[in-house]
């Protein structure tokens, strides 16, 4: 065919190369764009939460898929206005997903130095023979491993046990999973370390199998995980939740040798909703003493969340805390306070492990940050961990960027903590 005045060929002699290879093209860098510019832009509303916690945490795939377009269209795309703009789109897209690990760094040195104020200075992170020699080749050896952000990461089988039913208030049936260490090959069973997982949810949602590969996890470390239920709002609304709690701690304890845990060595771990009513047990007085807590994403100031809201604000804040507590702080002021972990405060409380997300508008880093204070100006040992990128609920991708970052340090924390 002859060549037209100004047309231009591509490598395989079409014009403009390909149709179809453009279109493949171009939907692909727009797809990968969008994608990734969510790991920087906050969730206008519920529907958009999910976009906006998981691109943060699958960036190294998100960099891998951009890179790839970027050279395929420097490579194989004839020169001309389109190449040009699917390559321009790529490179955007692949900077905006580095933007977590290019955190990373420096993110993980400020972890380290906050674990270190909750631990003391003779803390080596790096070092599980310093915490227990049993935990030697069981902990994670870095704060984040690339290839299991591909790969996942390994979690043995554990025995599982779902469905115990610890208490029945007001005929509503009450159940907790439990984790257990399988046994080594021809020793009895001992007794083992406990972690009471409290799941999220705004107080209105969830279940004991929420975060099972976290349970399943520690568990695998040498842990019996109780993973409870509480009473959900609108129907049930605070103090019941507390109650729950407090009632499944009371269940341990008299069923801690059944089910091989010892109850003197019981620590507590919430996410969100969850992680407000594991502070408040761990705060104030409950059936049997907490050697710790850790605080995924919590509140912890609800009267001062009422009015300090988030922008923008995905889950209407104002409405959670209203279905929570049954009302206005104007109406009910005395229950914003009590039911305040920050009110809580006092000397002599368990060690607290404080992880906040820098991207959180659910609940913003910020009340941590003023939780961490009010814990050590009482003289409580505590570390506050915040991620730069991390949205609320990070952890739902569990081998996300900001998981391997947080379950590196929640693991020696709670190692230390509960150690014998």
């Amino acid at each position: 065919m002859p060549r037209l005045p100004g047309q231009r060929y591509s490598r395989q002699g079409h014009p403009w190369g390909c149709p179809l290879t453009y279109f493949i093209a171009g939907i692909g860098s727009t797809l990968l764009l969008v994608l990734s510019l969510w790991v920087v832009v906050p969730a206008p509303t519920r529907a958009f939460l999910p976009l906006a916690v998981g691109a943060p945490e699958i960036s190294p795939w998100l960099i891998l898929g951009n890179l790839l377009f970027v050279l395929g269209g420097l490579l194989t795309l004839s020169p001309g206005w389109g190449s040009r703009l699917i390559v321009a789109a790529s490179c955007l897209a692949l900077s905006v997903s580095l933007v977590p690990l290019s955190q990373l760094s420096a993110a993980n040195r400020a972890a380290n130095q906050a674990l270190v104020q909750v631990v003391g200075a003779d803390y080596a992170a790096a070092d599980p023979v310093v915490l227990s020699p049993t935990l030697q080749g069981k902990l994670r050896p870095r704060p984040f491993v690339l290839a299991d952000s591909f790969r996942g990461i390994a979690i043995a089988p554990v025995r599982e046990t779902a469905g115990i039913l610890f208490a029945k208030p007001d005929g509503v049936p009450l159940t907790l999973d439990l984790y257990q260490p399988n046994h080594p090959p021809g020793q009895p069973p001992g007794l083992y370390p406990a972690i009471v997982m409290i799941y999220g949810g705004a107080w209105q949602t969830g279940s004991p199998a929420d975060n099972a590969p976290f349970a399943r996890y520690m568990a695998n470390q040498g842990y019996v995980v109780w993973a409870i239920s509480y009473r959900h709002a609108p129907g049930y609304r605070f103090p019941s939740q507390l109650e729950d709690v407090q009632a499944a701690l009371s269940f341990l304890k008299a069923h801690a040798q059944e089910y091989e845990t010892d109850a003197d060595r019981v620590a507590v771990l919430g996410r969100s909703a969850g992680a407000h009513l594991a502070m408040l047990a761990a705060y104030q007085p409950g059936p049997l003493p907490l050697r710790a807590v850790v605080d995924y994403y919590g509140p912890v100031d609800l009267l001062k969340g009422y009015y300090d809201l988030p922008n923008p604000n995905p889950l209407d804040v104002r409405s959670v805390l209203e279905t929570f507590l049954g009302g206005t702080p104007d109406q009910m002021e005395a229950r914003y306070g009590a039911a305040s972990p920050s009110h809580a405060v006092t000397a002599h409380l368990p060690p607290s492990l404080l992880i906040y997300g820098g991207q959180d508008r659910i609940v913003e880093a910020k009340f941590g940050q003023a939780m961490a204070e009010r814990l050590r100006a009482a003289g409580n040992p505590v570390g506050l961990i915040q991620i730069p990128w991390a949205d609320h609920a990070f952890d739902a991708v569990f081998n996300g960027v900001s998981n391997q970052l947080a379950l590196y340090y929640t693991e020696r924390f709670l190692a230390w903590a509960l150690r014998p």
